[in-house]
Order: C-alpha cells, then sequence, then structure tokens
C-alpha cells in the first residue's frame, strides 16, 4: 500500500538536524542522510519517515543551500525534489556528479515529474534513483538501503 507524502494534519517546521533514533537501530543504519525539498511538508514528512529508521537527517529547502550543505557535511545519500526555485533538482545532481569531492554520493530524486522524459533526464544527470510522489515509503526505504548499505 502507498503511503502518501504530505502528513495527515499541517505541522510546524522541525529544527534541521535530528540525532538518530535511539532503541531498535538496524546495524549500519545510522547514516546522514540529507532531505532536500521546499515544501516543510514533504521535508517533514521524509525526515520524520527516515528518523524513525535509525538515520540522521539534515534538510535543505532549496537547491543552493543544499550543494553548500551537502559539500560541508558529507551526507551518506541525499534525497532530492525536483521543482524548486534557484537551482532545481536535475542542476544539483548534475553540479555534484561533476565534483569530485561529492560524486560518490548517492541521489535519489523524489519529484512529482511522472514523464518517462524526466525520469530518464534525472538518470542522465547522474541521479541513482528516481521515485515520483506520493512516494511509497517501503519503496524509498528498500533503494536507500540498495544504495548506502
Amino acid at each position: 500500500m502507498t503511503q502518501p507524502l504530505a502528513p495527515e494534519a499541517p505541522l510546524a517546521e522541525q529544527a534541521v538536524d535530528r540525532p538518530a533514533a535511539t532503541g531498535s537501530v538496524q546495524p549500519g543504519a545510522a547514516l546522514k542522510i540529507m532531505v532536500v525539498d521546499d515544501s516543510p511538508a514533504q521535508r517533514h514528512y521524509l525526515a520524520d519517515l527516515l528518523t524513525r529508521r535509525g538515520y540522521v537527517v539534515t534538510t535543505a529547502e532549496n537547491g543552493t543551500d543544499a550543494l553548500a550543505k551537502i559539500r560541508a557535511d558529507r551526507p551518506a545519500l541525499v534525497l532530492m525534489d525536483v521543482v524548486m526555485p534557484g537551482a532545481n533538482g536535475f542542476q544539483v545532481t548534475r553540479a555534484l556528479v561533476r565534483d569530485p569531492d561529492t560524486r560518490e554520493i548517492p541521489v535519489i530524486l523524489c519529484t512529482s515529474k511522472s514523464a518517462d522524459t524526466d525520469r530518464i533526464w534525472g538518470m542522465r544527470q547522474g541521479a541513482r534513483g528516481y521515485l515520483v510522489k506520493p512516494v511509497d515509503a517501503e519503496e524509498l526505504l528498500a533503494k536507500i538501503a540498495d544504495l548506502v548499505h
């Protein structure tokens, strides 16, 4: 069953850095993932989903901020929206792949753009995954596990 990305009720934007959840954290799950999306609801949903699974989550609300934070923080993986103000997700993914210091960081594009041409273009920019919103939580978690574990 597909779980919608948006929470049931609007939620206030929460802290940018979230500590890993305690308790039953799977071995190797305490990796840092950056969520890049201009929607506070989408950022919160993804951050909450990942934090509950033991990941350390940082966020950025646009492509320009994401590039700076990724270069400084070196997350294990990036979840990137495509349609954002300023640099879009395709542009940021391309910049990351072309930079020798960040090219090994996998990017999964999570976007409302569902056309095959968008998927192909995203993968040609260097994305390692492409999921259409609303993202299925189990599909997302499986893709993350494939790329970082």
